[in-house]
């Protein structure tokens, strides 16, 4: 890994648990979980997120026609275990050209899927119209999983947001015309249950998404 851990919501500088407290520190937004140092795109990085995450790792299974796995990051601690996953995926786009899309798992509060989608946060809801129909649905390890557009992001990307597994579920794509992959009914598998199927993923180059939202 490398670099220092930071704070999920504002990519600050966190202070870890010392004598005054035992928890991370953020100035900003007090106490949070550490986002880890994002890892170059492997299946050796893929496989320490995986092993030390308590939340679902989401990717598209099989990936779609020439997409990469371009990069991996998690918020949390070797003594709580990852509370965030972040994974990027990046190929050609539904209208042509590159597009990018990062695939976020997290607990309540976290926040690290806000910081990605360019909202304040730290969870979707205010930002979600659940009183519509879901604008979009994936099936996440098997179930039909509703997500709904979010809405007041930067005009360069597409958000949408759901629950699976009882945690908040984000998929952020680049440029906002790569939200059209949304309406295909992508699979995600949870890399947690792919076992030795972790090792076939394609990966590339590293997402600088995943560095700077």
């Amino acid at each position: 890994m490398r670099g220092e851990p930071s704070c999920p919501k504002c990519g600050g500088r966190v202070r870890a648990p010392g004598l005054f407290s035992d928890s991370w520190q953020c100035d900003v937004h007090g106490t949070v979980h550490p986002l880890q140092p994002v890892i170059p795109p492997s299946v050796e990085a893929l496989s320490v997120v995986v092993h030390r995450t308590q939340v679902p790792v989401w990717m598209p299974w099989p990936l779609p026609v020439g997409w990469l796995f371009t990069g991996v990051t998690y918020a949390g601690d070797d003594r709580s275990g990852g509370r965030a996953t972040a994974v990027a995926c990046s190929g050609p786009g539904p209208l042509g050209g590159v597009a990018e899309m990062i695939l976020v798992a997290e607990e309540l509060g976290v926040g690290l899927g806000a910081r990605y989608a360019g909202i304040d946060g730290p969870d979707p809801g205010p930002y979600m119209s659940v009183e519509k129909p879901a604008q979009a649905k994936v099936l996440a390890v098997g179930r039909p999983t509703p997500l709904w557009h979010v809405s007041g992001v930067p005009d360069d990307r597409a958000v949408f947001a759901g629950e699976a597994r009882g945690l908040w579920l984000w998929a952020v794509m680049w440029p906002e015309q790569a939200g059209l992959l949304m309406y295909d009914e992508l699979v995600l598998t949870d890399l947690r249950d792919a076992g030795a199927e972790v090792e076939l993923v394609p990966c590339g180059a590293l997402s600088p998404r995943l560095l700077k939202p």
